[in-house]
């Protein structure tokens, strides 16, 4: 441990149970110094195991629906009152499809499925940031970070208008971060991260030949959910202070790979 968060402050969205990313980001975070409030969707956090992971970081939890104005600006205005003062990090892990979930082609969208998957998943990252901008909420030279995956940039059929959702989330962090970074110095980023088996990930088609492929193609393999978390502290430490307007791959290299010795000799050995 290196102290890189102390006296920092922040909130995390999203963390369900001990495989997901934000809950592994909240351990690392409380190790490094920092504390934080933990937030996520009422419904969601019926069906994870939050409580437990405020006891171990000593966090208190405030459900809020992402999507809802007036919740995200209790969640901002009571995360300062419990926290002390403005925030030094906030991180959005957020992302669902409910045509992935129902099974939905991606030529055959329920519409009404889409946009809501769309506010969950990547308006609700700009309806974060809307508020923490009009409340001031955020200390220079502060961190927000947004998961992404490389389906933003590449076809990964089976990942359908999850692919879409990531490529706005995206757009989203670079047209605000400019905003945030001219009038706050605030930095935001996003992190594309390797297929990783989160409970939410699991629930797309073909995952695990994802996971497979990405390994085989990637020098360094796959990059782990903790691996992520480790770099998202560093994005939330004071030594990435002009990181900014950013989409960040840790994923072992795959993003740079045409093909690999690994996928060459799988096809050659099936000939």
């Amino acid at each position: 441990m290196y102290n890189l968060l102390k006296g920092k402050r922040g909130i995390i969205f999203g963390a369900l149970d001990e495989n997901s990313i934000a809950w592994k980001t909240a351990m690392r975070v409380h190790e490094e110094g920092g504390t934080f409030v933990l937030t996520n969707a009422p419904v969601a956090m019926r069906m994870g195991q939050i409580s437990e992971l405020a006891e171990k970081t000593g966090s208190q939890i405030i459900p809020a629906d992402a999507t809802s104005i007036e919740d995200l600006q209790n969640l901002v205005s009571q995360s300062m009152e419990i926290l002390g003062g403005k925030l030094d990090f906030v991180l959005h892990s957020i992302g669902m499809s409910i045509n992935v979930r129902k099974g939905k082609h991606y030529t055959d969208q329920n519409y009404a499925w889409t946009q809501k998957g769309t506010d969950v998943s990547a308006m609700s990252f700009h309806k974060t940031m809307q508020t923490l901008y009009k409340a001031d909420a955020m200390n220079e030279w502060g961190s927000i970070v947004a998961l992404t995956y490389m389906a933003a940039q590449r076809v990964f059929p089976d990942y359908n208008d999850m692919a879409d959702n990531k490529a706005y989330l995206e757009s989203i962090a670079r047209s605000f971060g400019y905003f945030f970074g001219r009038d706050k110095k605030v930095r935001v980023n996003t992190i594309s991260q390797s297929p990783t088996p989160t409970t939410a990930g699991s629930g797309v088609k073909g995952f695990d030949g994802f996971i497979a492929y990405a390994e085989k193609m990637s020098p360094l393999g796959n990059a782990t959910a903790m691996d992520c978390a480790n770099y998202t502290v560093s994005l939330f430490s004071d030594l990435t202070k002009r990181v900014t307007l950013q989409n960040l791959y840790n994923d072992g290299g795959f993003s740079n790979m045409g093909v690999s010795d690994a996928v060459m000799d799988t096809f050659v050995d099936n000939q």
